[in-house]
């Protein structure tokens, strides 16, 4: 009986019958700046990750993209926080003269920019906020204006895509048309369609100084149980004009990040959250993983479940392993 032979003899013969290659392209740079460092302050619960000042940040994206990166995202911490996000969208915030830095550096690098306005509201949420009692309601049609003007300002800034993270509705359609009627219709927007109220998202908190001062993300962010309604909310931004759509966390949401991909064919960003990050950095300081394996399998695993695009901490080691 003749039986067909698997392709594991060797690493060549593996290698040519590989489905899934991953390229320094797929990846993107998270990186934060902040008006309160005049250097580089380690995120403790992120080895390896650092507040940067406006003045190291366009070094940091020059070094990711003589690394071979094409594209960063930029996270943006105020010196001062109010209660309509005004740094946010100020002609000379962070983020805004963080773009023109590193614009004037790299004027080829894809600059991304969050657009949200939790680091810059005193109250640590995504959204103008309303009390009533012991509750308190996100209002969303006074954010989406916050959002219009966060966005623009990014956009006559440098920043070649932006990124609505908050998850109110409408934003998508609100910033298209706002972008378009200002001249900017070549500013591409990557919507976060998928964003589930994760536990996976404490360290991030930390590097953005975000945590919200009371309650929770609960009520605009995803339940974390829910598929269908996933589907649903990245078809709203599809139809609002969404370029590329984002699902986050990464490896907990692989079947809605393949589900995306098939349904839409749009193309698609997983973001591995700073929990993820965190726990594969804990292994590896106990000597449990070997960190290049480990991360190397992991983003194989995000592109082969469907990501055009990989949001990653790892993304400048990715691009010195890969070379090897």
């Amino acid at each position: 009986m003749h039986r067909p032979r698997r392709l594991r003899r060797s690493p060549a013969l593996r290698n040519l019958a590989r489905e899934t290659h991953l390229s320094v392209h797929d990846f993107v740079l998270p990186l934060f700046v902040s008006e309160k460092v005049q250097q580089r302050r380690p995120i403790a619960s992120m080895p390896g990750v650092f507040q940067l000042s406006a003045k190291e940040v366009a070094d940091e994206a020059r070094a990711a993209q003589d690394l071979g990166l094409q594209a960063i995202l930029l996270f943006g911490i105020p010196e001062q926080k109010d209660e309509q996000a005004s740094g946010a969208y100020a002609e000379d915030g962070i983020v805004q003269k963080a773009l023109r830095a590193i614009k004037s550096k790299c004027p080829d690098l894809v600059t991304i920019t969050d657009v949200c306005l939790c680091e810059y509201m005193s109250h640590g949420h995504c959204g103008v906020t309303r009390i009533d009692g012991d509750h308190f309601h996100v209002l969303n049609d006074e954010t989406v204006e916050l959002l219009v003007k966060t966005a623009l300002s990014h956009a006559a800034a440098g920043a070649d895509i932006v990124a609505p993270s908050d998850m109110m509705d409408g934003r998508v359609g609100a910033i298209r048309e706002a972008l378009d009627e200002r001249g900017f219709d070549q500013t591409s927007i990557m919507s976060y369609a998928a964003k589930f109220a994760s536990a996976f998202y404490g360290p991030f908190r930390e590097a953005a100084e975000s945590p919200p001062q009371f309650g929770d993300r609960r009520s605009y962010q995803m339940d974390f149980a829910n598929a269908n309604e996933a589907l649903r909310e990245v078809a709203l931004d599809v139809d609002e004009g969404a370029d590329i759509v984002m699902v986050k966390p990464a490896l907990p949401y692989m079947d809605i990040l393949w589900r995306v991909r098939e349904r839409f064919r749009k193309p698609t960003a997983v973001y591995h959250v700073s929990g993820e990050y965190a726990m594969v950095k804990s292994a590896v300081e106990k000597g449990f993983l070997n960190e290049r394996d480990a991360v190397i399998e992991i983003m194989t695993a995000l592109k082969r479940a469907g990501a055009d695009i990989i949001v990653t901490y790892w993304a400048r080691e990715l691009a010195r392993w890969l070379r090897e």
